[in-house]
């Protein structure tokens, strides 16, 4: 992305690699359609007080790139946000989603599924803040809602996203759309406090991402031998983060 408005071409291009996963896990394939559950009053005043900014697990602290993104001067306004928000939900639906929905279905595998996720996060920024956010949700939800103890190894947010929303109750439709929710509000958070854009503009773009994030989830989640990187460039920005001159967030 540039200073005049117009989307870096490069965020929406995949990167191709080998899958580092393979298919032996005993669990259906993170390919298959989503399942879906019937609406009742208690699953809906539980996905409102996990969506709740009052719910403490730490996203707040991060900024999934664009801090440094940022300062980079990549984005500087309303139209290079709305460009970083696409390439980043799109690269948690290629990537992180597979994850998620993997440990859904086979809460079990969630060690192995872990120690997987953490072959394809090599940028050392997104690793810590993934390590960090998968940590406080466990802890969080755990203390609250009195779950078993999964101890895994690494404590990666998708994960062990997908394994506890399993555990609480939350169908796979819900937990896709409530994960890629969670990503869109922290960004235009952070988007906010680094005042890209005033808090009026920042919910009126967020509802408009929303809208892109919802497209993406009527296409079939891919399998997780199939997560790929999609926005090189963010990866990049992101590593760089540590060596900004002065920080508002952890990553």
């Amino acid at each position: 992305m540039h200073a005049n408005g117009a989307s870096t071409p490069e965020l929406s291009v995949a990167t191709s690699a080998a899958p580092l996963v393979s298919r032996r896990v005993g669990q259906p394939d993170s390919g298959a359609p989503l399942e879906h559950a019937p609406f009742t009053p208690a699953r809906d005043w539980l996905l409102w007080q996990l969506a709740d900014s009052a719910f403490p697990t730490g996203g707040f602290a991060h900024s999934s790139g664009l801090e440094a993104v940022y300062q980079q001067a990549e984005v500087r306004g309303r139209d290079e946000l709305r460009g970083f928000l696409e390439a980043s939900l799109r690269q948690q639906f290629h990537l992180a989603l597979p994850f998620v929905v993997g440990a859904h279905r086979a809460p079990k595998e969630l060690k192995q599924l872990d120690e997987w996720f953490d072959t394809f996060l090599t940028n050392h920024v997104a690793n810590r803040a993934s390590r960090a956010q998968g940590r406080s949700w466990l802890a969080v939800v755990r203390k609250m809602f009195k779950l078993a103890d999964p101890q895994p190894p690494c404590g990666h947010f998708a994960p062990v996203y997908g394994a506890l929303c399993r555990e609480l109750g939350v169908d796979e439709s819900s937990t896709c759309h409530l994960f890629l929710f969670l990503q869109l509000r922290s960004v235009i958070s952070s988007a906010v406090r680094l005042n890209i854009v005033g808090p009026l503009e920042a919910q009126a773009l967020q509802h408009e991402a929303s809208g892109f994030a919802r497209q993406l989830l009527e296409r079939t989640v891919p399998e997780m031998a199939d997560a790929v990187q999609t926005a090189p460039l963010l990866e990049i920005w992101q590593g760089a983060h540590d060596r900004l001159y002065a920080r508002l967030f952890q990553s």
